[in-house]
């Protein structure tokens, strides 16, 4: 038992019914039906991928910039971005590059490309931000980055020299990498890539062949795309020495970790954690009684890295117990291990998946499962 005076709610969205804002909201209605005098602090959360702007904004007092950029297929679209202390830009992949830009019929990640994406980073510093940070979910690319990266100046070159477009297809045909055109206000920026995945650039468990087929490549295209990509590597290997095939996180974003790691010197990180230290998550936190985290599913790919996981670290390190809410929620040993003080299944059994991903139903079932959890801290 303990007197829950102040309670921090730190929620992932519950992809396709809450946002992350809406998932704090319902948390603190159902905390407050139990205990109305207790103080709930809503901050919205994200791994690096949808929201993550808005997260950072939204905590670390911030502001959005708004600029009409190309979309996956080269289409005019506005797209916005955040900016910390003029210094810092917060961009996610998914605003000018995501797959929710297209149609399914359209999504063909061999003719997807970042370049919008890098039309925001540049932006960015042409504005005199000092650091980047670049949330990598939700592409709609298996470009390595090529794109964002000729918005910045490299150029892609075939075997007879001839610039090719940074799209999936011109993978397997880039020969030489050049720089002369590389904007110099690239120069002592700090990059930073916000991503959950770990997957190398090549192979079975690459790119290519764990996110294409989602991205809409069928098997002969994912067969092409994985070839590109390693031609890709050993283009970048010539280029500067830097071998990118198995590097852990390499495969994020369509190859985007492997190809802006190696020729911009980004820094991989996890998602949550950068954004969680970006916000200043520590201080809000700290005194707090309890935190009550949560995402759309908690399973074992939980406590390997996802937005719950990163927020568990940060409240152990405060000596905070943390309480978590699942729209569903794995039994497994990697969970009963984890730390959690309690997890809470928002969905009640038997309910169909269809009826508990309305927006409505879901906020009603995540409400409820707060007040569970704040009776039993009460109790």
């Amino acid at each position: 038992m303990i007197n829950l005076k102040t309670v921090v709610v730190a929620s992932d969205s519950f992809k396709g019914s809450l946002r992350s804002s809406e998932v704090a909201a319902s948390v603190a209605s159902g905390i407050l039906s139990v205990c109305p005098s207790c103080r709930v602090i809503g901050v919205p959360i994200a791994d690096g991928g949808e929201g993550t702007v808005e997260a950072v904004v939204t905590a670390a007092g911030g502001s959005y910039v708004e600029k009409e950029v190309s979309d996956p297929l080269m289409r005019k679209v506005r797209a916005r971005y955040g900016m910390i202390q003029q210094t810092t830009a917060v961009i996610e992949i998914a605003s000018a590059s995501g797959l929710t830009l297209l149609n399914p019929s359209e999504r063909n990640p061999m003719l997807t490309t970042t370049y919008g994406t890098g039309e925001l980073v540049l932006d960015a510093l042409e504005r005199g931000c000092r650091k980047i940070i670049l949330g990598l979910g939700g592409s709609a690319t298996t470009d390595g980055a090529t794109g964002l990266l000729g918005a910045l100046g490299y150029r892609f070159l075939d075997s007879r020299s001839n610039p090719l477009f940074g799209c999936g297809e011109s993978l397997g045909r880039i020969a030489r990498i050049d720089a002369e055109n590389l904007t110099r206000l690239l120069r002592g920026v700090e990059i930073i890539l916000a991503s959950d995945v770990r997957s190398p650039l090549c192979g079975p468990l690459g790119a290519a062949a764990m996110f294409a087929p989602q991205k809409g490549a069928d098997a002969s295209a994912v067969e092409m795309l994985d070839k590109g990509l390693a031609n890709f590597a050993k283009a970048v290997f010539v280029y500067n020495g830097m071998d990118i095939t198995d590097m852990e996180g390499a495969g994020a974003a369509g190859g985007a970790g492997g190809g802006l790691a190696s020729l911009l010197g980004a820094r991989l990180r996890s998602g949550i954690d950068v954004v969680l230290e970006t916000m200043g998550f520590d201080r809000i936190i700290r005194g707090s009684d309890l935190v009550i985290t949560g995402e759309g599913r908690i399973d074992r790919q939980t406590v390997m890295g996802k937005a719950p996981a990163g927020v568990l670290r940060a409240a152990q390190r405060e000596g905070i117990p943390v309480a978590a809410i699942g729209g569903t929620v794995e039994s497994c040993t990697e969970l009963e291990l984890s730390g959690f003080a309690a997890m809470v299944s928002a969905t009640p059994f038997g309910m169909p998946l269809s009826e508990a991903m309305r927006g409505d139903v879901a906020a009603a079932n995540v409400r409820r499962a707060a007040s569970e959890i704040a009776r039993k801290f009460l109790l």
